[in-house]
């Protein structure tokens, strides 16, 4: 088990993931201040709180107005005409126990700012941003502005003079199996692994395990140099031993320092951070732009009118003078005319997507983890204003004036229309998860479904974990346990009570179809996707292709994320799986021949829902499914046999009688993983052993293993002792015990039988030896095992047993003490580095690293696409797909590529085009098969021509119609609904669910039901 006692792993175990211990020890050390609490400055609280620092203060002295209702998620109504910063403290408060968080509701002065390590300042003036960057960077404080205004964000970086960052891009060190190594000047390393080895010029790597040239087993970390995908070269090795075999390549992390300059001087020559590189020149205006904003509130005490003409042409004014002293080549009047115009708006996808990169780079400070901001950052989204055709009619300003609603910062963008046409639109948020939490969050603040007619319908299955209350930002300590879908609607009520928020725990697969059918899609304007796997969005893309709707969808992978928009007619669909997209490890390496720890923690991951899940759950459906032997029979009789022999031990032969015959069986099996089958497979291939081709056996990717001996005073062996016989006891019901002191006496009393190698035996080297070996089986012990196994025992209950579900997050069950002892039990066989818990837990568990300010920071992307969507956009160049990575500075911003076409009979297709058909004619006559045929061929204009009919989009899924005719035949003449009773056949189950969907959706509203 893993022990950091000054760390909570089960809150921010998916953030450690993504940080680390060291870098979250020195993030919890730290006392941050934040200027400002309008929608920026709490959106940045609230992140830095969950990652965790020691503190939090929030200062402001400004009151709430109506205008910071629009993304101040914590202010309401009630609080118009009170301090921000003491409104917002207490529900901040409450997002993490183990931050402080206080307000301050006086002036900025450098004795407050002396008091902290980080500095954050957002609605601020240029002169308090001189005035307190001048000042943090002569004291070692750091120092950052953040600011939004409309659809424009602003972000500044200021660390000091001498910066050290541990790690750089927070990437795991990469590691390479060494084939070969030349003795030369310089030598070159060949690599066996199947990818490319990942290290670059300049790096550092240390050596291991490599036999004969061991002088590099013994040096520190040595320089490389890039030469191909599986090579590379080192030092001079020629004076070296000769190399022989084995080898691993493992990469060095070095500091990085950094040198930063005050704000004062960094204005006069900025270095930027493109988010978007079609927007470099507009970048290099906003620079200016916001220098010339503020030179304008300066002056006139407020910021320029919304949609204000006059005001704009005194800030492009302004600008244009900035410009004379700038190196500046050519100044983007539109750009300062679209930010004088939006510039009193205050959205919050905005704030989100800033506040989220501005809280990562807090954490940056603070953790010395990832690479920071140099020095400038600038961000637009002005292609969601509405489009050029209709820019003049909707906005004016009278149509974006303020009216003391709760919107007012929003309307300040885009009118009071776009309002009340967001409040109309119904949307189906799938996944109440943290980008989910994030989206209703938007969602509340933009008035999404918020209006009569309007409605949000969210679904999740999943309850609140501990784990989720560190980025899950909705939910608190006492909501654990309850229905995701449920606390997440009522608290974006609660931030606006205008909003109309339905919950289901529903999972959205071909299941659920009874309910989110036809009429339940019919009746939605758009989809958002907060889904953690793309099995899951792949599906909801097909059900949004069929009923042709809008998705919006995103993802992230700790300080990596991604958005994108699905439009109907417009672009193309988030598409099918990708091959290979879930990468699995052949058998026999998991079976006879690792060399990573992955695969011996799969190795273990497989052994406890063998050993504890399948088996246990086989026993209960042959006691209580009379069916379930017949079934077992039909799957093939490799299979069966296995299945049938587990039930027998289950049953008879290792049916524990009490505590005593648990902690045996886990002794044995000890010895039967870690010393007998590996002694069986030195037996057949030995040290020595060559190939048939005179190559050593055990070299490259085959580790040659070593058999383990027990000893009781082995932590990792009576770890695995303990866990196996707990979750032993546990499936059979029997009471365990976790006193290590009983567990020795009761292993002095177990007999572990001798074994002796057997000659004769067959070990599968690759996984098609084992594919062509299913068929032999011993058939007279299937026949035997039948007969053992004809009738269940009449005393059902007394042997049913209760299956273990692997839940990788509780500390006390076992599970991961199994997964991670055996793992690291059969990497020692195989002379493969352990891993710790923490590693363990993450790789077993398939856990995905996450944290809080990527989530938010993709919420954000995601609603500024919901902006377009709901205006109707028909430009494909206004949408954005999104790719970042916070961690590095790496922001690509980039048009979604358009549905592809398919032209056939002259006319072009895409997969979005569908074929209406009309399921009952005039005479309540039902369409057969042959008749839908005839009406796409007619529709299509395809005359005879089968092999266009199978060119097309949406038809190429009944091309096995085509090829296999004499089979479809007997459904020739049948009607439609009757399809459904039939699609047992082979052809028609081979035609894909979407396309079924797709060519008979229209049929619904006949009354019929197609699956």
């Amino acid at each position: 088990m893993s022990f950091n006692a000054d760390i909570d792993e089960g809150l921010y175990s998916r953030q450690l993931y993504v940080l680390g211990h060291e870098a979250m020890r020195r993030l919890k050390t730290a006392d941050v201040l934040i200027a400002g609490m309008r929608g920026l400055g709490v959106e940045i609280a609230k992140n830095i709180i969950l990652a965790g620092v020691n503190s939090v203060t929030i200062q402001d002295e400004g009151v709430t107005q109506w205008a910071d209702l629009s993304s101040q998620f914590y202010l309401g109504e009630s609080n118009v005409g009170q301090n921000r910063a003491e409104c917002s403290q207490p529900q901040l408060s409450q997002l993490n126990a183990y931050v402080n968080v206080s307000a301050c509701t006086g002036p900025l002065t450098e004795n407050l700012l002396a008091q902290f390590q980080v500095v954050v300042l957002t609605d601020s003036s240029l002169d308090e941003q001189r005035r307190f960057g001048e000042f943090c960077h002569s004291n070692g404080i750091k120092f950052i502005v953040a600011d939004t205004k409309g659809l424009c964000g602003q972000l500044f970086c200021d660390f000091g003079e001498d910066f050290e960052v541990m790690d750089t891009n927070g990437e795991p060190p990469v590691s390479a199996m060494i084939s070969h190594i030349s003795k030369e000047n310089p030598g070159i390393v060949m690599c066996t692994d199947e990818k490319r080895h990942g290290f670059e010029d300049g790096g550092h790597v240390t050596f291991s395990e490599i036999r004969g040239m061991t002088e590099l087993n013994n040096s520190g970390p040595v320089e490389v140099k890039f030469l191909g995908a599986d090579s590379f070269s080192i030092c001079d090795t020629s004076a070296f031993s000769e190399y022989k075999s084995g080898g691993v390549a493992t990469e060095v992390k070095k500091s990085t320092k950094f040198t930063f300059e005050p704000l004062s001087k960094a204005l006069v020559h900025p270095k930027m951070t493109m988010t978007d590189y079609g927007k470099t020149e507009r970048h290099e205006t906003l620079h200016l732009a916001f220098q010339a904003l503020h030179a304008f509130v300066k002056t006139n005490k407020r910021l320029p009118k919304a949609r204000a003409q006059a005001d704009a042409e005194t800030l492009l004014s302004m600008a244009r003078e900035l410009k004379e002293d700038s190196q500046l080549q050519k100044l983007d009047e539109d750009l300062v005319r679209k930010l004088s115009f939006t510039a009193r708006g205050d959205l919050g996808p905005v704030n989100a997507f800033i506040g989220g990169l501005a809280a990562q780079e807090v954490m940056k400070a603070c953790s010395r983890k990832f690479t920071p901001l140099q020095q400038w950052l600038y961000f637009d989204a002005l292609e969601c204003l509405p489009e050029e055709n209709e820019l003049t009619q909707l906005l004016t300003e009278e149509t974006c004036e303020p009216s003391d609603s709760r919107y007012d910062g929003q309307i300040a963008v885009f009118g009071k229309a776009f309002q009340e046409n967001l409040a109309r639109q119904k949307y189906f948020l799938v996944g109440a998860g943290a980008i989910g939490c994030e989206l209703l969050k938007n969602f509340a603040l933009i008035g999404l479904g918020a209006g009569e007619g309007g409605h949000i319908t969210v679904t999740d299955m999943d309850s609140i974990e501990r784990s989720n209350l560190n980025r899950q930002f909705l939910f608190r300590p006492q909501d654990i346990g309850r229905l995701k879908s449920e606390v997440a609607a009522k608290a974006t009520v609660s931030m606006n009570p205008s909003m109309r928020v339905t919950a289901h725990q529903n999972r959205v697969d071909p299941d659920s179809e009874g309910v989110y059918g036809l009429q339940f899609f019919s009746d939605l304007d758009g989809v958002a996707a907060a889904l953690d796997n793309v099995e899951a969005r792949v599906y909801l893309d097909g059900r949004c292709v069929v009923h042709q709707k809008p998705m919006l969808e995103g993802g992230t992978l700790g300080s990596k994320g991604h958005s994108l928009v699905v439009v109907p007619f417009m672009t193309e669909s988030y598409g099918p799986v990708k091959s290979g997209s879930e990468k699995e490890f052949p058998l026999c390496t998991l079976k006879n021949f690792p060399y990573r720890i992955e695969h011996t923690l799969q190795w273990a991951r497989d052994q406890f829902e063998g050993l504890f899940k399948q088996q246990a759950e086989n026993v209960n459906l042959y006691l209580y499914d009379d069916s379930f032997l017949q079934r077992t029979l039909k799957r093939g009789e490799a299979e069966a046999l296995e299945i049938l022999q587990g039930l027998c031990q289950s049953i008879e032969d290792q049916h524990p009688g009490g505590w005593q015959d648990c902690v045996g069986w886990a002794r044995r099996r000890w010895e039967t993983l870690y010393n007998n089958d590996i002694r069986q497979l030195l037996h057949c291939f030995p040290c020595d052993h060559v190939t048939s081709s005179g190559l050593p056996f055990w070299s490259g990717q085959k580790r040659c293993p070593h058999p383990l001996t027990f000893d009781p005073n082995n932590t990792t062996h009576m770890d695995y002792v303990v866990a196996a016989a707990n979750l032993y006891a546990q499936i059979y019901g029997v009471e365990g015990t976790r006193d290590r002191a009983a567990m020795g006496q009761a292993l002095q009393c177990v007999q572990v039988p001798n074994f002796t190698p057997k000659s004769g035996v067959k070990i599968h080297t690759t996984d098609k030896e084992m594919e062509n070996d299913k068929g032999d089986v011993d058939n007279d012990l299937l026949e035997g095992l039948k007969r053992r196994l004809s009738s269940p025992p009449q005393d059902k209950d007394s042997f049913r047993m209760h299956p273990a579900e692997f839940e990788k997050d509780d500390a006390t069950n076992f599970h991961m003490d199994f997964i991670v002892a055996a793992s690291n039990l059969r990497a020692e066989n195989y002379d493969i580095p352990p891993a710790d818990w923490h590693k363990s837990k993450q790789i077993a568990g398939r856990i995905i690293p996450a944290i809080a300010t990527t989530t938010a920071a993709v919420a954000g992307l995601m609603c500024l696409e919901l902006y377009k969507v709901v205006q109707g956009h028909q430009n494909t160049a206004s949408f954005r797909t999104a790719y970042i990575n916070m961690a590095v500075q790496h922001y690509v911003m980039s048009q979604p590529f358009r549905a592809p076409s398919y032209c056939v009979a002259g006319k072009d297709y895409s997969v979005w085009d569908d074929f209406p058909v009309q399921g009952i004619s005039a005479s309540q006559k039902e369409m057969t098969l042959r008749e839908l045929f005839a009406h796409i061929k007619r529709g299509a204009q395809l005359g005879d021509n089968r092999g266009c009919f199978m060119e097309m989009p949406n038809c190429t899924a009944l091309t096995p119609m085509w090829k296999d005719w004499n089979k479809v035949c007997p459904l020739w003449c049948e009607p439609l609904p009757r399809l459904r009773s039939l699609r047992t056949s082979r052809s028609w189950s081979s035609v894909p669910h979407s396309l079924k969907m797709r060519t008979v959706r229209r049929f619904h509203q006949s009354g019929y039901r197609f699956r």
